[in-house]
C-alpha cells in the first residue's frame, strides 16, 4: 500500500523515523518520503546515511507540530501520515508540564486539522503504555493525544481522513534506553536498579516499525492498535548486561510506575483479542459492528475483567534473550523480518 503514495513522518529524525525510513525504502517504492522534524542538525546527519540524491523520494523539511500553518503547508499532497513526533521523558515533563502540553496535546491538534483539511487518506499516530491509566504527565498528554485522534474519524467524511493509533510498550535500543545506560555504568561496577520488582514491556524498533505499517493497512478508522509483546524484569537485564555489577537500589523517578499498562480493565471492554495483537474499538457499538460484519478474522472479544499488564503478561523474556537483544543493539544489528504480522485482522 506504499508503493506510488506519499509519506510524511513527522518526528521523523528520532528513532523510529530513522528506522521507519530505513524499512519504507528497503522494501516500498513511495512517491514521496518526508521526514518532517525541528531539529536541522540531525536532518543533516541523517541525509548523509539516506541521502535524497541516492534515494530522490526522500525529502526532509524543516518545521514544528506546534506550528499550524506549516503543517497546513507540508501535509498537502500527503497521502499517509506517520505522527511519531513528541516529548517523551517521564521525570523532565512533571517539571515542564506546559512544554510538553505543547507538543503532545496541542500538536496532535494541529496534525489533525492539517490532514483534515489536506484530504490525508490515513493517519497512525504513535503511543505509548503510559497512556494507560496515567499516573504521571508526560502519559496524561499521550492519553489525550489518543482521545483526540479516535475522536477526529467524527469529522470526516464518509470517505474521509481515517485516524487509528498505535500503543505499545518501551522500545529496544531507542533513543533514552536504559541499555545504552546500563552498558555505560557497567565499567564503574554499580548500576543503580529504580526498583528490584519493577516489570517493563519490550519491543524492538523493527517490530514496532513493521507493526505500525501492517497497523497502517488494517486500520478503518478509531482503532488502538497494540501488539501482543514480552515483558521483563528490570532485575533479569541488569543481569543480562552486566552480571560482575552490584545492585544499588535508588527508588522509583517522579511519575514511574513499577508495572506498565496496555490495556486498561475498563478498556478491555471494547477490545479484541487477536494471535498478533489487540485492538480496542472506539466503543462497544464498533466492536459488535466487528463482529456482526463476519470480519471478525479469528478474533474474539477480551473478558471485562480482562488488564494486559507488563507483570500479567504471559509472554516473558529470559536473560539469554535479553543479553542476546542487548548485543545485537551493541552490534547495530538490522532485523529484517518482523514476527508481528496482521494477517489474521479484518480488512
Amino acid at each position: 500500500m506504499l508503493n506510488g503514495k506519499s509519506i510524511l513522518i513527522t518526528g521523523g529524525t528520532g528513532s523510529f523515523g530513522k528506522k521507519m525510513v530505513q524499512i519504507v525504502l528497503a522494501h516500498y517504492k513511495p512517491k514521496a518520503l518526508i521526514v518532517f522534524s525541528r531539529d536541522e542538525l540531525k536532518q543533516f546527519e541523517m541525509a548523509q546515511k539516506f541521502s535524497p540524491t541516492k534515494y530522490p523520494c526522500l525529502k526532509y523539511v524543516l518545521g514544528d507540530v506546534r506550528d499550524s500553518n506549516r503543517l497546513a503547508r507540508v501535509f498537502n499532497g500527503v497521502d499517509y501520515v506517520i505522527h511519531s513526533a513528541a516529548l517523551k521523558q517521564v521525570p523532565a515533563a512533571e517539571s515542564n508540564p506546559e512544554e510538553y502540553i505543547k507538543t503532545n496535546v496541542l500538536g496532535a491538534m494541529n496534525v489533525i486539522e492539517a490532514a483534515l483539511n489536506n484530504g490525508v487518506k490515513k493517519v497512525i499516530a504513535l503511543s505509548t503504555d503510559k497512556a494507560a491509566n496515567p499516573i504521571n504527565l508526560y502519559g496524561a498528554t499521550k492519553l489525550c493525544s489518543d482521545k483526540l485522534f479516535v475522536a477526529a474519524n467524527i469529522y470526516s467524511a464518509q470517505q474521509g481522513t481515517r485516524f487509528a493509533v498505535v500503543r505499545y510498550g518501551n522500545v529496544l535500543g531507542s533513543r533514552g534506553s536504559v541499555i545504552p545506560f546500563f552498558k555505560e555504568r557497567a565499567a564503574t561496577g554499580v548500576l543503580p536498579i529504580t526498583d528490584e520488582r519493577m516489570t517493563r514491556f519490550w519491543i524492538t524498533l523493527d517490530q514496532a516499525v513493521h507493526f505500525v505499517i501492517n497497523s497502517l493497512d488494517a486500520a478503518k478508522g478509531g482503532e488502538i492498535f497494540v501488539p501482543r509483546i514480552p515483558s521483563m524484569k528490570i532485575l533479569d537485564l541488569a543481569k543480562a548486561i552486566a552480571p560482575q555489577c552490584k545492585l544499588k537500589i535508588v527508588g522509583i523517578r517522579p511519575g514511574e510506575k513499577l508495572h506498565e499498562t496496555l490495556i486498561s480493565e475498563d478498556e478491555a471492554r471494547n477490545s479484541v483479542e487477536f494471535k498478533q495483537c489487540y485492538i480496542i474499538q472506539p466503543d462497544a457499538h464498533h466492536r459488535q459492528q466487528l463482529f456482526a460484519s463476519g470480519k471478525k478474522g479469528g478474533g474474539k472479544i477480551c473478558a471485562e475483567s480482562f488488564r494486559y499488564t507488563s507483570d500479567g503478561n504471559q509472554d516473558w523474556l529470559t536473560v539469554k534473550e535479553l543479553r542476546e537483544l542487548a548485543e545485537k543493539i551493541h552490534l547495530d544489528y538490522d532485523i529484517e523480518a518482523s514476527r508481528w504480522s496482521m494477517d489474521d485482522v479484518p480488512r
